[in-house]
């Protein structure tokens, strides 16, 4: 706790500081460019920093404790670990979605707490984008994956993707929440060689077992911090990083609570 507190009253005091000081719309390119990257759209999570494009550490977040009370002392740790004073901080990298819509508002809150306290820019990463770059670690990497992240109720969030450079894989069907057997159908006729990953994977394996597509190893399901570091700085790249404002979870699906709100509001009112 001590080390949170520290962390949070050291971004405070450079608030002013580095505001003024820093251009909050450079490009990102630099090798002296500190990069944080957050990873909190499921029960577990990640952190990691990096400079330029090398990732440097990483720590993960136990899926036993909220994010809430993890994601702050594990990026202290990283700092204090590798002597980086938070100011130092240049670009936040955040998964953005779909997924836990607690773990995304966390997440997303962090990354704009932080590029508010030390005037860092903030690039928005999808998260399925970031979890099929784990098809990169595969032993063969495929042509094309199919992500799926559980949505609950016997539904998916999907989205399609297509190595169409080396060390990259592009989208080519945007997420979307879905019927899992629908969709992987849907891919099995595009590309029968067509693979699939991702945490939706195991909840639904006997799903993607009737589908025919060859499921990757379970190691590669889970996204994680240092791929959504890499793709954060190929994103960025192409994109104008995000002003903390800006930056919002892609729920895809509205949240239960407002589900239920909206539900019993039309009730009322019939």
């Amino acid at each position: 706790m001590n080390q949170t507190l520290g962390l949070m009253l050291g971004m405070s005091r450079c608030v002013k500081t580095c505001m003024i000081g820093r251009d909050m719309n450079p490009s990102i390119s630099p090798e002296s460019d500190h990069g944080l990257a957050i990873e909190t759209s499921g029960p577990g999570g990640s952190v990691a920093l990096g400079i330029g494009d090398r990732v440097l550490d990483s720590r993960a977040i136990g899926a036993d404790r909220p994010h809430a009370v993890e994601l702050l002392p594990a990026v202290a740790d990283l700092c204090r670990c590798h002597a980086v004073e938070p100011a130092a901080i240049t670009t936040v990298f955040v998964s953005i979605g779909p997924g836990s819509f607690t773990g995304l508002r966390i997440g997303v809150t962090t990354a704009r707490m932080i590029a508010l306290a030390v005037g860092a820019r903030v690039v928005a990463v999808p998260t399925l984008e970031a979890i099929a770059q784990n098809a990169l670690d595969a032993p063969d990497p495929p042509k094309r994956v199919a992500v799926l992240v559980d949505a609950k109720r016997r539904r998916a969030y999907g989205a399609a993707f297509v190595l169409q450079e080396p060390g990259l894989y592009t989208c080519v069907a945007e997420p979307v929440e879905l019927d899992p057997a629908e969709f992987l159908a849907t891919q099995a006729a595009l590309e029968p060689s067509c693979a699939v990953l991702g945490p939706g994977v195991v909840p639904y394996e006997e799903v993607v077992s009737d589908s025919g597509l060859r499921a990757l190893p379970e190691s590669l399901f889970q996204p994680r911090a240092e791929a959504v570091y890499a793709l954060g700085r190929r994103l960025a790249v192409d994109e104008t990083p995000c002003g903390f404002r800006t930056v919002v979870p892609n729920y895809i699906r509205i949240p239960t609570a407002e589900e239920k709100w909206t539900q019993r509001a039309a009730e009322k009112g019939s």
